[in-house]
């Protein structure tokens, strides 16, 4: 079968591996269709490494996945084979127990296995390839209506909408969202799906900003062209990710209003304006990954959360290489860039 393989920095190949072992107890073979690439696969590729996870070995890239049931280990019951399906690709390692206080917040497990990491060696294995073994708790069924291609934007969608859960709630209210690439566009539907008045989306990107819009943004502000931020705004997310924007959006932020910060920031020091926090006390809030929003993030694809408008390329799976390049060039415009695994049936 083929696989998207990182084998260090630069290096991206198509590999041959062979098909999986028919399952065990327990365990699904998946035929995988569509994948979206995310910016840690553009890290793994560029830098060697994710965050604190270092590449010490080949890897498949990708947590963003669909695909149709192929096989059904033994034991495993309520999946059928053909049936189109996603992944939960997080996976606690069994030494690693949730205080009584984190309960029901299994993103925050101290030691987590997720597909395309290298957090651990050996590492995880993604799921870019044509066929992968996972267990049955990871599958998650497709609704009916939604194909495989959107299936795949579950994983995202999901960081969404966690990210939503960890602001106060948003019904009837004005939200900011500070960066539109792929995960701030799907906080915009995300925030309008549950009920928000408003969003107002901010970003460099003429591009990304489009497609904000068609995600439903209310108001758009290009920061490259001199537009401010709104202000006196009583739930903002952070999606950027850059320390540059921290003192600006905190700014934005109203008095007594919170800020969550989804966008991966600097594992390094890195100079950012803070004093607002204090003085305005403002709440400011991490959004890591997600916990039990996978399901949610399909109840709102299964009614009707289109989220097409954030796919900007597709490319088949012998096209990893370039499809990468793509995603990392800010100059293409590109949203999220799908890889088709295997012709969708």
């Amino acid at each position: 079968m083929k696989a998207v393989v990182v084998h260090g920095p630069g290096d991206v190949r198509v590999d041959e591996r062979p098909r999986p072992a028919p399952p065990g107890p327990g365990e699904v073979l998946l035929a995988l269709e569509w994948g979206g690439i995310c910016g840690s696969d553009l890290s793994y590729w560029k830098h060697g490494a994710s965050g604190t996870a270092t590449l010490k070995r080949p890897m498949v890239l990708g947590h963003e996945v669909a695909g149709r049931v192929a096989a059904l280990g033994p034991s495993v019951t309520g999946l059928t084979e053909g049936q189109p399906v996603t992944v939960h690709p997080a996976l606690p390692t069994a030494d690693s127990v949730l205080p009584a206080r984190l309960a029901g917040r299994g993103n925050l497990h101290s030691r987590v296995r997720y597909f395309g990491s290298a957090a651990f060696n050996p590492h995880t294995d993604g799921g870019f390839s044509q066929y992968r073994t996972v267990l049955a708790e990871q599958v998650r069924p497709l609704p009916p209506g939604v194909g495989t291609e959107h299936g795949a934007l579950a994983e995202p969608l999901a960081v969404a909408l966690h990210a939503v859960h960890r602001a106060p709630d948003p019904r009837g209210r004005t939200v900011l969202v500070n960066g539109a690439g792929p995960i701030g566009a799907l906080i915009v539907a995300a925030a309008l799906h549950r009920g928000a008045a408003a969003v107002v989306a901010a970003d460099l990107s003429a591009a990304s900003l489009a497609v904000a819009r068609a995600m439903g943004a209310t108001d758009t502000r290009d920061l490259s062209d001199g537009a401010a931020l709104p202000e006196d705004v009583e739930i903002v997310f952070e999606a950027s990710g850059a320390p540059a924007a921290l003192g600006p959006v905190l700014r934005s932020t109203a008095r007594g209003g919170t800020l969550v910060q989804v966008g991966n920031l600097p594992g390094a020091p890195a100079p950012a304006a803070l004093g607002d926090l204090v003085t305005r006390e403002i709440d400011w809030r991490g959004s890591y990954r997600f916990a039990g929003e996978i399901d949610d993030a399909l109840a709102a694809l299964r009614d009707g959360l289109d989220v097409s408008p954030v796919i900007s390329h597709r490319f088949g799976i012998d096209e990893a290489p370039t499809a990468l390049a793509v995603a990392a060039d800010p100059a293409t415009g590109s949203g999220k860039v799908m890889l088709r695994l295997a012709e969708p049936r």
